[in-house]
């Protein structure tokens, strides 16, 4: 079975305290013995929770808490706990969880422990390493874009989840405060910025459905099986997860999907194995989705600004923290840039009324 992402050693300012660790795990039943040897590396791919692998006993766990000096807000792992907890017996791409705790006695912060999926999760490093032919590529699209209205299509009522979020209004919510929240970590002027903001809040749609929505659906969140591409096995990252416009989901997608026919500016800026041969046009995908879902959509536009918008915030968000010194990760150096082209590509596609071909 193929590892889903080689750790490496712990960054410098980011370790755990090992000997309260393994006491809470013993506590919890997850290992016999709170003096064996433990082994702990760190998932390198991700740029907000930060996630470790513990390997301890002939068992591997992964581990979930906030980032170092990061706000609250989104970094709730009671809630992305729950979450899953309630999921795993719905939803069978969901990892099953085992412990979770407020106890700032053991890492300083809330944490949870999960169990470690093997397969592969599709990075850019991991596509180009592999070579994909487009015929792939095309079978990784379909299996992930299956997985995306499977997810959609779930009766969270029935998994317990029916108090997770407030659909009704969801989608003014999210117009304003992803607008605040950049206001808070700007620390350049983006004229576009600005320019976005004003103009989802004049055009949201006030009518929509609602779903289970996961908020961050992208080919580096999902764990394939085997390099047959046909299956996944878990979906991970769920701390943004809630009930809400499934459309802003997709929305947040396709802000992602940078496609193979884009300037190089968008390409270069927000990298994606999305750009290799084979995939679908976000145009594509947005057809695809609506023939397996049923749904119509409407308000293409606004999806796709209001996604390229969030990914603003959250790239501008995270190099505000670098920038004042709560991270030395230096991934983090030029997310200021990755910031105000994602802002820049959202207006225009506004101004063109379209979602490819946008330079």
């Amino acid at each position: 079975m193929p590892e889903t992402e080689v750790t490496r050693p712990v960054r410098k300012g980011e370790e755990l305290n090992e000997k309260d660790l393994k006491r809470f795990l013993f506590q919890k039943g997850l290992i016999e013995d709170q003096n064996s040897e433990m082994s702990v590396g760190q998932f390198q791919n991700g740029y907000s929770n930060l996630t470790y692998q513990l390997t301890i006993e002939e068992k591997k766990y992964v581990l979930r808490r906030p980032p170092f000096s990061a706000p609250k807000r989104g970094h709730d792992m009671g809630r992305e706990f729950k979450v899953l907890h309630a999921l795993h017996q719905l939803f069978d791409k969901t990892p099953e969880v085992f412990a979770f705790t407020e106890d700032p006695k053991i890492l300083g912060v809330p944490f949870y422990i999960m169990e470690k999926v093997d397969g592969i999760i599709l990075t850019t490093k991991e596509a180009s390493e592999r070579q994909l032919s487009p015929s792939e590529f095309k079978t990784i699209a379909d299996t992930w874009l299956d997985g995306f209205v499977e997810l959609h299509g779930l009766d969270y009522s029935a998994a317990g989840l029916a108090s997770l979020g407030r659909p009704e209004g969801y989608v003014a919510r999210q117009v304003t405060n992803w607008g605040k929240q950049y206001l808070a970590a700007a620390t350049e002027e983006v004229p576009s910025a600005k320019k976005v903001m004003a103009w989802m809040e004049e055009h949201q749609p006030t009518q929509y459905s609602y779903s289970l929505i996961h908020n961050d659906y992208k080919y580096d969140n999902v764990v394939f099986s085997d390099a047959h591409w046909k299956k996944i096995v878990a979906v991970l990252d769920w701390e943004m997860c809630t009930l809400g416009d499934p459309m802003m989901d997709l929305g947040t997608s396709l802000g992602y999907w940078t496609s193979e026919k884009d300037a190089a500016i968008m390409k270069q800026g927000l990298p994606s194995p999305t750009v290799m041969q084979g995939n679908p046009s976000r145009t594509e995908i947005v057809q695809q989705y609506a023939l397996k879902s049923g749904r119509n959509i409407d308000n293409l536009t606004f999806y796709f600004a209001y996604g390229l918008f969030k990914i603003a915030v959250i790239a501008q968000q995270i190099f505000y923290r670098y920038k004042h010194g709560h991270t030395t990760d230096k991934r983090f150096a030029n997310l200021n840039q990755v910031s105000a082209l994602s802002c820049n590509t959202a207006w225009q596609a506004i101004q063109k009324n379209r979602i490819d071909n946008l330079y």
